[in-house]
């Protein structure tokens, strides 16, 4: 009984690292969609959203049936609760890169992207897709440090939200109110993302050491 627990439990660690290297290519591809006016690709990664969730109702169900016939307690029950809540983050992850693929399919055949905000919204979209990636190798690792790092680099992203509206506020701002809410909303769903991942670095810290981090600055 004990090997059928520990392999459910592989299995549902299996299938989050499956969902969290799903988000990350979906961000990356809605990214270029964005920056380059690639109906083809927002397409699909609006498409392949239906797929992240789907994992995510399915994980959950899994889940839960395995809390009802294994009735875990201590350490397997923390490695269960904390699973689901994992995989809500990395449902939230898809659904910000599903937004922005809308908004580029919204502005095609033009680039969503002003020019004077190419290299932050490309830097912002690197940030979150390196930053996810991190999160899936913690899912294997479970490694406490690297969960304290997934923090402090979210410091990245702030930075570049900064930016983004230090742009949006200049007076030579010269593209309009419905450019500048598009900007605004890619901003937060990078910013969101981001802050996801995080969600996710400390959740594995709890699942390791039982305590809650501590913000690192």
């Amino acid at each position: 009984m004990r090997d059928a627990f520990h392999e459910d439990l592989d299995s549902i660690n299996q299938t989050l690292v499956e969902m969290s290297t799903l988000v990350a290519g979906a961000m990356g591809r809605a990214t270029t969609a964005l920056l380059t006016a690639n109906l083809e690709l927002a397409e699909e990664v609006i498409a392949d959203d239906d797929r992240v969730d789907a994992i995510q109702h399915e994980l959950d169900n899994k889940t839960l049936e395995v809390m009802a016939r294994q009735q875990p307690v201590a350490s397997d029950l923390r490695n269960l609760v904390t699973s689901l809540r994992m995989s809500a983050d990395f449902e939230r992850m898809g659904d910000f890169a599903h937004h922005a693929a809308r908004i580029a399919r919204m502005r095609y055949p033009n680039t969503a992207v002003p020019a004077e905000l190419t290299s932050t919204i490309q830097a912002m979209g690197d940030c979150a897709v390196a930053l996810i990636t991190k999160v899936t190798g913690l899912l294997q690792s479970r490694d406490i440090e690297v969960a304290l790092e997934v923090e402090r680099d979210d410091d990245e992203m702030d930075r570049l939200h900064r930016k983004l509206f230090e742009v949006l506020l200049d007076d030579s701002w010269s593209h309009g109110i419905e450019t500048a809410i598009d900007m605004t909303l890619l901003g937060r769903y990078y910013e969101r993302c981001a802050d996801h991942a995080v969600s996710v670095s400390r959740r594995v810290y709890f699942l390791v050491t039982g305590e809650y981090a501590e913000k690192q600055s």
